[in-house]
């Protein structure tokens, strides 16, 4: 989560939406992935069911925030595959699954 937020700081489009201190929503991106990929559920037992575009209502997110958001995850998810050599499977999976939640936070034009 460290890399996608680095990209986060230094975003234009998508510093606005985040608070200052991004502590907490790193501990959150980490926790809801970590239990999405079959890990602990410690998420859910915080927080509750994820409700991924429930909790993102309150902000407004179109084509442009949606591919920034997009583009800080799949650099993340770069560095690792490099450094960490994962499988091109997994790899494919990740990529699929961030294409797909960006979309489905999306809700405007």
């Amino acid at each position: 989560m460290h890399r996608f937020y680095e990209g986060v700081r230094d975003d234009e489009v998508l510093r606005p939406m985040y608070p200052e201190d991004l502590t907490e929503p790193k501990r959150h991106l980490a926790g809801f992935l970590i239990q999405f990929w079959g890990g602990s559920q410690a998420y859910s037992q915080e927080r509750g069911h994820p409700r991924l575009r429930m909790r993102h209502v309150p902000f407004t997110i179109g084509p442009a925030e949606r591919d920034a958001w997009y583009r800080n995850m799949v650099r993340a998810l770069n560095s690792l595959v490099e450094e960490r050599n994962i499988l091109p499977e997994a790899e494919t999976a990740m990529r699929d699954y961030f294409s797909m939640s960006a979309e489905a936070m999306r809700n405007a034009e």
